[in-house]
């Protein structure tokens, strides 16, 4: 059991003697434990970080961006080990978390192995203008991806010179324990990385309303982003945010119907569809309604639920019971709202009276004022709506209190790039464009403010600094 945390360079008990369990959400049976956590625990790790800082932040960029490096390098030795951790802690079926859980922070860690993503001093006038490493940060990451999140905050954050308390989910923190073995045998110096594992009403807001912590990176809700940034908002600290989606996916008449159903409901289902980027409204011509519906009830019925140990598992159980009955919740609000059922339902999938299983759902007609068609749902739930011309559909496209991402589908490349420059999203694939690591990822309006990635995330972590020559 890892009743344990991890601050300045040392694993110890924490101040408070309780704990939680986790859960396999495929068996329901408790895989582990990890401490609660307290105010008290972030106190400690605060000052670790706090007298560590100002050695790590002179240490050349170039030996920063060693530890990264080295980080990466042990990421890819324990690949097998992290895929299988994930599976169990959060349900995600092993081959996708082979792919993506394990595969995607080696390859984001990697990109912040490289000194020149650190932007150089320039002279603006009688200026010099550096930047400079923000101070402690206190990240607070998510469990749908609960080492990518990790790595995308702590990788740049390391080689920006910053020092950091890490709260991982305390519903899948399994992978942010592997996380911290990995940085203690990189070598990374005692009290630059400190793990504290609890809630985030107590944890996550003790990290967010102290005060000498500099900048809060958060990966979550946006109810709990909101939390965050007004906590925080005492401290005048720096907020990096990074919340919800309903993704819109406009499928123009032109485009290629087959394929673009079939990525679109790959997409909306990615993870059981726990993804903050989801493209979970397909918004298609009315000529082309009823084509869609029959398309994607074929492409939803491919989605294979199962134990994630099982490699043809395509859909494993949602993380935990509370999640499998909001989504079901969701699902029969569609159905009371006027919605139609193309395929799935509230009800459990046959032979899976255990685990948090939810069918993959797909509903068509439905309209923008419905409720799943506007709260960002977090489950393998699909909803069609149609338009009429174009306008309408951009329209359509961007009447949510959101703005994470977006795809457009067009015959011609040139249109439906136009279109995406039409659409009030942080990122828009147009035609399936594969995910880029070092492109910038972060979101519009309730989606958050901030950017993660490359070097657009590494400047997050910095100050400007004008010295007048």
């Amino acid at each position: 059991m890892r009743e344990l945390i991890y601050v300045d360079g040392q694993w110890g008990p924490s101040a408070s003697p309780e704990t939680l369990d986790v859960v396999n959400p495929a068996t329901e049976e408790v895989i582990d434990r990890v401490p609660a956590g307290s105010p008290a625990d972030v106190d400690a790790a605060v000052a670790a970080a706090r007298r560590a800082f100002p050695a790590w932040a002179a240490t050349p960029v170039e030996k920063r961006c060693e530890y990264v490096a080295a980080i990466s390098a042990k990421l890819k030795e324990r690949h097998g080990e992290i895929a299988e951790t994930i599976s169990r802690d959060m349900g995600c079926p092993l081959t996708i978390s082979q792919r993506v859980q394990a595969a995607l922070p080696i390859a984001i860690s990697a990109t912040f192995a490289d000194p020149a993503l650190y932007p150089a001093p320039e002279e603006v006038g009688n200026s010099l203008i550096v930047r400079e490493p923000i101070g402690v940060v206190g990240a607070i990451t998510p469990w749908n991806y609960p080492l990518h999140q990790v790595v995308a905050k702590v990788a740049p954050a390391l080689a920006a010179g910053c020092t950091i308390v890490l709260k991982p989910s305390e519903v899948a923190p399994l992978a942010a324990y592997l996380f911290a073995e990995i940085v203690a045998e990189a070598g990374v110096p005692a009290g630059v990385f400190n793990l504290v594992s609890g809630l985030g009403p107590v944890v996550g807001e003790a990290i967010a309303a102290h005060p000498d912590v500099d900048m809060v990176s958060f990966t979550g809700s946006s109810r709990a982003g909101a939390r965050v940034s007004e906590v925080a908002s005492a401290t005048v600290k720096r907020v990096a945010l990074e919340l919800g989606g309903k993704s819109p996916n406009v499928i123009l008449p032109d485009a290629d119907l087959a394929a673009a159903v079939k990525d679109g409901v790959s997409n909306a289902y990615l993870n059981g569809g726990q993804t903050c980027t989801a493209l979970t409204r397909m918004i298609v011509h009315s000529s082309q309604r009823d084509e869609v519906v029959e398309l994607a009830g074929k492409a939803a019925s491919a989605f294979t639920v199962g134990d994630p140990g099982d490699p043809a598992t395509r859909l494993g159980p949602m993380v935990s019971a509370t999640q499998r009955d909001r989504v079901r919740g969701y699902i029969e609000q569609g159905i009371a709202e006027g919605a139609t059922l193309v395929c799935g339902g509230p009800e459990a999938p046959d032979g899976f009276g255990t685990g948090f299983y939810v069918r993959p759902t797909v509903f068509a007609d439905v309209t923008r004022e419905m409720t799943i068609a506007r709260e960002e749902i977090f489950g393998p739930a699909l909803s069609i709506l149609t338009y009429e011309t174009e306008d309408e559909a951009v329209e359509i496209a961007n009447d949510t209190s959101f703005g994470l991402a977006a795809g457009v589908w067009s015959g011609d490349k040139a249109h439906a790039t136009a279109v995406a420059k039409r659409l009030r999203a942080g990122q828009v694939t147009v035609n399936g464009g594969a995910f880029n690591p070092m492109a910038p990822f972060g979101g519009y309006k309730q989606s958050g403010n901030g950017r993660e990635l490359g070097r657009f995330g590494l400047e997050e972590f910095l100050e400007t600094k004008a010295i007048q020559l």
